[in-house]
């Protein structure tokens, strides 16, 4: 029997869980709230690191690497910074374990402890501007345009795979500047880069905005961020860009020698996305048949399934696609011949609808005999037979055209779950059926705060609108400069 995967308009959460296990995605470790990503699912990341890396270097930016040990004398040195983050810190407070000496085990050796207890980063802006003050000395030194791929720890209590776990992968960039227009040209270009990523790559429409001051990274200016909806309605926060200001600088205090002799505080920005884009491509994608993977991240693009019975058609046929699959490959498209003789077709049908491949070529028998070859689709489940002929000629085009379909298809949910909203009684009567809205707020924390308690809804974002149309905030009736985003979120 096939995996099954249970029904996504049932119970969206059971069905998400399912859909990342079965798919051989993700699985629980045996560290809680930590995660295993499986060889499938970490393929998929890959295909995200590679694109995402190839877009920061073109912008200028290098890779290097910094510590995963923070002490913890600097997660105190920006204020803001450590409040948003200290109850999501693990500490490292030994060395060393010893044997137990009232029985077996081990346990930790008392005189091992740290004479600074270390914090596992939940993020890098501390450690990397404690290095950043040996490595600016003048104006000549900047920008700095660094990034690293690394792991952080965020110490979550209630974790869910991919969209929150304890420890997770990511991207995390860290600029420095000497001009504070630079640095804001920095966060804005970066969070365009991401939104670029997700509606070329992932197939995902995104929204483009900034957060609220209640909403910011701890320790930022400014944060920018692109927000996705999911098929439930809900909003995914899918990377953050932040302006810093000189708040780290003058935390660790980086400062630079200017052209005019002057020594200034440098300005700084850091952005990031996370495996969390994983469960995003899950949720925006998926059906009750399984994964549906844009072409762009398919690990595998083309599987290739013989019917046949007996060894010798399965010979004639694996040969045939065997041909086929070098064909394709010189063309740039990743091909799986899957031959294996020990499962019906029907059952590797199935799985391979499950890993959401985007398109699926069976031949057999009579396909030989007559040189055709019947093409399924993922993202519509449509099939077609063609020649075998023009197989090779085919298939890119429609890699491409599926890439577009599956954007399109997202793009016109979210636009059908788009609504614009003037009363704060419609609003909460309506947010209960998930989507986005459009609505007036007052620009207070008071009534963002009253919105979030009563409806559960938050402000995602405040849209970069070049013709905004005031009005009074559907809560107050208090002057609003422009409509808001507000959604239910992950």
């Amino acid at each position: 029997m096939a995996k099954e995967v249970s029904n996504r308009e049932e119970n969206y959460s059971l069905w998400y869980n399912n859909l990342v296990t079965k798919a051989d995605l993700a699985e629980n470790s045996a560290v809680r709230g930590c995660m295993v990503i499986k060889p499938y699912g970490y393929a998929i990341w890959e295909k995200m690191q590679a694109d995402l890396d190839r877009r920061f270097k073109e912008t200028g930016h290098v890779n290097a690497y910094f510590p995963l040990f923070i002490p913890k004398s600097f997660m105190s040195k920006e204020a803001e910074h450590v409040e948003g983050f200290a109850k999501e810190c693990a500490v490292v407070t030994h060395h060393r374990l010893m044997a137990n000496p009232d029985g077996p085990g081990v346990v930790v050796d008392p005189d091992a402890r740290l004479e600074e207890e270390l914090i596992i980063r939940p993020t890098s802006e501390t450690i990397i501007w404690n290095t950043y003050r040996d490595w600016i000395k003048s104006y000549r030194d900047l920008p700095i345009l660094c990034n690293q791929w690394a792991n952080v720890v965020r110490w979550e209590m209630r974790t869910r795979l991919f969209l929150r776990t304890a420890e997770f992968l990511w991207q995390e960039g860290h600029t420095a500047h000497a001009i504070r227009e630079e640095a804001i040209e920095e966060t804005h270009k970066i969070v365009e880069v991401y939104a670029a990523f997700a509606r070329e790559v992932m197939a995902i429409p995104v929204l483009v905005g900034k957060k609220t001051e209640s909403e910011r990274f701890a320790g930022a200016v400014d944060t920018l961020c692109i927000e996705a909806m999911m098929q439930d309605g809900k909003a995914l926060q899918a990377g953050t860009s932040h302006f810093l200001g000189q708040n780290f600088a003058k935390a660790f205090d980086v400062k630079f020698a200017t052209k005019e002799g002057g020594l200034e505080y440098v300005w700084a920005t850091s952005w990031g996305v996370s495996t969390r884009l994983m469960g995003a491509l899950v949720m925006a994608h998926g059906d009750n048949h399984g994964l549906v993977l844009p072409p762009k991240l398919a690990p595998i693009q083309v599987v290739m399934i013989p019917i046949y019975k007996g060894e010798e058609e399965l010979a004639k046929v694996s040969e045939r696609m065997h041909y086929l699959k070098k064909e394709l490959e010189t063309q740039g498209v990743t091909v799986k011949v899957d031959d294996r003789d020990n499962l019906r077709s029907g059952f590797k049908f199935a799985e391979w609808e499950l890993k959401g491949v985007p398109v699926r070529i069976a031949i057999g028998p009579r396909d030989m005999e007559q040189g055709t070859a019947e093409i399924a689709r993922r993202d519509t489940l449509e099939k077609t037979t063609c020649p075998q002929s023009e197989i090779a000629h085919l298939i890119p085009n429609l890699l491409t055209n599926i890439q577009q379909n599956i954007y399109q298809k997202a793009l016109s949910f979210r636009e059908n779950n788009t609504h614009t909203i003037n009363t704060y009684q419609e609003f909460k009567e309506r947010i209960e059926e998930g989507g986005f809205f459009l609505c007036h707020w007052d620009g207070t924390p008071q009534t963002e705060e009253k919105i979030k308690n009563e409806t559960k809804a938050t402000i995602r974002l405040i849209p970069f609108d070049p013709n905004p149309v005031a009005g009074p905030c559907m809560v107050t009736g208090a002057p609003s400069p422009q409509r808001v985003i507000f959604a239910r979120a992950y």
